[in-house]
């Protein structure tokens, strides 16, 4: 696959969730000298000197006869204001563009600042759209003390031989690279309400399949005053659908090439997901369903035991291959942290998993345990109450229902180009017996 579109994908995950920035054609070299923000407030140029100043929109106010900008480099704390007329603003200055502005120092009216720049020219080098669904992305730890999933698929990571102390932990604690981001973005999501994060993971699982990797990128969702399943699926079916619109839109010819020479039919596979509704069976309707195929499995389905790949495939199959949400999953199946249905005597969680054509499962998440009896009950049956003393403290302070979920990347790239192996969806796949480069 082609390193543009994966590139681009990326972009378009994250702009389905977040204000998405493109990046513009950047002006000619314009004579005047280039000044960093610090350097202009530090009376850099002598006043009335033309400069040229770099940096992101911090605010933007319109007035009748006059706009005012305030941008940063990054060199100083401060902002560095900017006067100019309003003929200069345009759809595209908004919070968060990169700008590049010229014009000349010169010295403040207003007591908060020394120097400001009046402007006679602005240009948006790097647009940043103001609509926005409301997440704040959060860029969250790789190295970690816990293991999220409870599966025990953990790369554990130490000093090397030369700096490491005999019988001593670098961080006095056992520690590992992260499997999922879930647990530090519920702790985020106590105070921005809908977060997200957009990195790698890892997985010690010795497996050589065609959908799994020691190292993969995911994106991840926490949702607070989430109450249902049903809206924890909506954000999922509107992810996909928006983020595969901007790849078919931003890319069309490397969509293209991939389903005329690697995957022929799989446009016509990618039009039936996007225009019809995912589907909603329960896990325990996905059993019954199994049982009655005419199919042999390699792995005999029955209730209390997880789907393999082989259900997964058959049942999307089943479905007229259109995505399907699997709901409700048996408790005992699924981490400590997701929500107890109460529901004797099967006893599931409201859990979910999207499986998807050629795929199976793509996406999976669940309602968090908010009640904190019933997470300090689960977590004492497991042994865990000493590790996640912290993740109690998240409900006995001002804690909501709440809700999540992940996906990965690279699976995602597998589904809407049609590739068979995930290996090849990765420029530099990590697998067992494999890390080169």
């Amino acid at each position: 696959m082609q390193a543009p579109l994966a590139a681009r994908a990326a972009r378009g995950l994250s702009g389905a969730l977040r204000a998405c920035c493109t990046s513009a054609p950047r002006p000619g070299p314009a004579p005047a000298p280039r000044v960093s923000v610090r350097e202009a407030l530090g009376g850099h140029s002598s006043s009335g000197a033309s400069v040229q100043v770099q940096g992101w929109v911090r605010s933007v106010r319109s007035q009748k006869e006059v706009l005012f900008l305030h941008i940063n480099d990054g060199s100083s704390l401060e902002h560095l204001q900017i006067v100019a007329d309003p003929s200069l603003d345009n759809s595209d200055l908004s919070f968060g563009s990169s700008v590049e502005v010229q014009g000349v120092l010169v010295k403040s009216p207003y007591k908060k600042q020394n120097v400001e720049l009046k402007a006679d020219r602005i240009e948006v080098i790097g647009h940043c759209d103001p609509k926005t669904n409301g997440y704040i992305h959060i860029h969250t730890p790789v190295i970690t003390s816990n293991d999220c999933e409870g599966a025990g698929e953990l790369f554990q990571v130490e000093p090397s031989s030369k700096v490491k102390e005999p019988g001593k932990n670098f961080f006095d604690v056992p520690a590992f690279l992260t499997v999922s981001a879930q647990l530090h973005l519920e702790v985020m999501s106590g105070a921005f309400s809908q977060v997200f994060s957009f990195g790698p993971t890892f997985r010690a699982e010795n497996s050589q399949s065609r959908r799994h990797l020691a190292e993969f990128y995911m994106v991840e969702a926490e949702m607070s005053f989430v109450e249902s399943l049903q809206d924890i699926m909506q954000v999922m079916e509107t992810l996909f659908k928006v983020t595969t619109e901007t790849v078919l839109s931003s890319c069309p010819e490397d969509v293209e090439l991939l389903h005329k020479f690697v995957a022929p039919g799989q446009k016509d596979k990618l039009e039936q997901m996007l225009k019809n509704k995912f589907l909603i069976i329960s896990y325990t309707e996905a059993i019954e369903t199994l049982k009655k195929a005419s199919q042999n499995f390699t792995f005999t389905p029955q209730w209390g035991a997880d789907l393999q790949t082989e259900h997964e495939k058959y049942l999307v199959k089943y479905c007229g291959n259109i995505p399907v949400f699997v709901i409700n999953y048996p408790l005992d199946l699924k981490p400590f942290y997701m929500r107890d249905n109460e529901d004797e005597p099967q006893h599931t969680v409201a859990a979910v998993d999207l499986l998807v054509p050629g795929v199976g499962e793509l996406f999976g998440g669940s309602l968090r345990e908010e009640r904190l009896h019933l997470l300090q009950q689960r977590l004492a049956r497991l042994g865990l109450t000493d590790t996640y003393q912290w993740y109690l403290d998240l409900r006995r302070f001002g804690s909501v229902p709440h809700g999540g979920f992940g996906m990965g990347f690279e699976r995602y790239l597998q589904c809407i180009l049609g590739v068979d192996n995930i290996k090849d969806v990765i420029p530099f796949p990590r697998f067992p017996h494999s890390c080169l480069l």
